[in-house]
């Protein structure tokens, strides 16, 4: 199975006041292992980055004045993409940005069919407890030390983490025998693990409020 990581930074938050995107990274799946082919591009927005988004991911409006327009990369993306489920955390985000941009040059948009959304996997699977794509790098013991500030393709390194994770799959774990490390030639044998995450107290208890509720509600 082929699946596509994704993640877009914007100029801002809602589509209805003009916001567009600057960046999209993209990392391809397959059997939920990241294979080497991505997509990534910085975008010339045509309109000031708001404050409030460049403090999130620090693309400055002079950085992107050079930067190609999405009508000039739409193809090449819309080719990566073609006939893949999209693995997005808050997908509603993203997919409203995107489709906006096809819109604007007269493509269809993405059908929101295609797409998985981890937020949603997440709030199913942890009612109660924090859900952020740091906060799920916490709770899988993923190191998320390089996402000093939110960047494309560094999220969906990370996502694609968090991913496997969340969708029980075993993750990839490599296992170098000692004379191994001595020689870069060696072959790498790739094992296959699925971490254990016991939650905390909080989360414990959070869980039982979310099914007194839940079952009070639906009795």
């Amino acid at each position: 199975m082929i699946e596509v990581v994704l993640d877009t930074e914007t100029t801002g938050l809602s589509v209805a006041k003009g916001h567009r995107i600057v960046e999209i990274g993209c990392i391809e799946l397959k059997n939920q292992v990241p294979t080497s082919k991505t997509f990534h591009c910085y975008l010339n927005p045509q309109r000031k980055v708001s404050e409030d988004a460049m403090k999130v991911h620090g693309y400055t409006d002079e950085f992107l004045s050079d930067k190609k327009f999405f009508r000039d990369i739409a193809n090449n993306f819309l080719s990566f993409i073609e006939n893949k489920k999209l693995v997005i955390h808050n997908a509603e985000f993203d997919i409203s940005h995107l489709n906006n941009e096809l819109k604007l040059i007269g493509k269809n948009p993405i059908n929101k069919e295609n797409v998985i959304d981890t937020l949603d996997i997440a709030r199913e699977k942890y009612p109660g407890s924090q859900i952020s794509l740091d906060a799920l790098c916490k709770r899988f013991r993923i190191d998320n030390s390089r996402r000093k500030l939110h960047t494309a393709l560094i999220d969906c390194e990370l996502l694609s983490k968090v991913y496997i994770n969340l969708i029980d799959q075993k993750e990839p774990k490599l296992e170098f025998a000692a004379e191994d490390l001595k020689s870069s030639n060696k072959n790498i044998k790739i094992d296959y693990c699925k971490k254990i995450i016991n939650p905390s107290f909080e989360e414990v208890e959070n869980h039982k409020i979310f099914k007194k509720k839940y079952l009070k509600k639906n009795a």
